[in-house]
């Protein structure tokens, strides 16, 4: 018997303009789904039809297709009896996706961005989002998922996505581990920056200084230093707290930067012992030890510590 592949997600986002229709999709966007805004429904067959414009993208990956009032050829009841056929396929899963939002919210947002009410005319946006709350009103009955957005921030919007309409397992965060001197430069897009500059500088021993963190002689002169252990601990348990409730978030990429006045020696080490550990704990991180080939210089080392 032939193995009957899964059907494809279809999720429709619909609702009051200025709920957080832009948001959803740019999170369903993140999350791997196809997203399309201000499409016309009533194409929505023609469009099933066709493969995905990105190469990356599989012909069953999840798609969702954000529309509302200012969309051509918008009309509730059509919408509705669209849905109806569509969800008789048995290789489509079609949800509906409506975001609510108190009218007194909706007028704050409006008044912050001095932005129209597209339905409000000439009129107080009140008297718009009245209106287009009675022509949504069959949409919001028929919807599968009604979410509420009066009080929620962005990032809550953001989580509420993730967690209605994500994988059981959320997608990995990318986390990069590197190094770097404070001579050469900070590194631009770092997340979390510790800097290293209080252990002892292995580059005031003739026979350390040309060789890096890397080296076990350098590694051992570090640890002796009475206040690397502690530090080790303390910096790899804050990770350990922060990691997971990034990943919770979405952060799709994590950069944690240790830095050092060449970036050869401590840094180095600490990058090293830190990735180390987060293997140890489950996570997968990226080694990246920027200045690592640079010439050791007295002139940049500069006065001890």
């Amino acid at each position: 018997m032939p193995h009957e592949s899964a059907p494809q997600r279809i999720l429709l986002v619909t609702g009051l303009l200025g709920a957080g229709k832009t948001t959803a999709l740019r999170t369903l966007e993140d999350m791997g789904w196809e997203a399309i805004d201000n499409f016309p429904i009533r194409l929505l067959d023609r469009l099933l039809e066709t493969e995905p414009g990105s190469a990356r993208m599989e012909s069953t990956a999840p798609m969702a297709i954000g529309f509302d009032t200012r969309t051509r050829g918008f009309d509730p009841a059509r919408t509705i009896d669209l849905v109806k056929k569509l969800s008789q396929r048995r290789d489509l899963q079609v949800t509906t996706l409506f975001l609510d939002c108190a009218g007194t919210e909706l007028e704050r947002r409006y008044n912050e961005t001095r932005r129209r009410h597209p339905m409000s005319e000439d009129k107080p946006a009140a008297t718009g989002i009245a209106a287009e709350r009675e022509l949504l009103e069959p949409l919001r009955r028929w919807a599968d998922v009604v979410m509420t957005t009066s009080s929620f921030t962005t990032n809550d919007l953001q989580q509420a996505i993730r967690t209605q309409f994500g994988e059981e397992t959320p997608a990995a965060t990318t986390l990069t581990i590197s190094s770097f001197g404070f001579s050469r430069g900070m590194p631009p897009l770092a997340d979390l920056v510790f800097d290293m500059r209080f252990l002892a500088n292995p580059h005031w021993v003739d026979d350390l200084r040309p060789q890096t963190g890397r080296d076990a002689p350098v590694g051992e002169y570090i640890r002796k230093d009475p206040a690397f252990a502690e530090a080790f601990a303390r910096i790899r348990d804050l990770l350990l707290l922060l990691l997971p409730r990034y990943q919770e978030q979405g952060k799709a990429y994590v950069h944690i930067a240790f830095g050092c006045t060449g970036g050869r020696h401590r840094s180095v080490f600490m990058a090293e012992q830190i990735a180390s550990a987060l293997r140890g704990a489950g996570f997968s991180p990226t080694l990246f030890h920027r200045n690592l080939a640079s010439r050791a210089a007295d002139l940049l080392e500069g006065a001890k510590g």
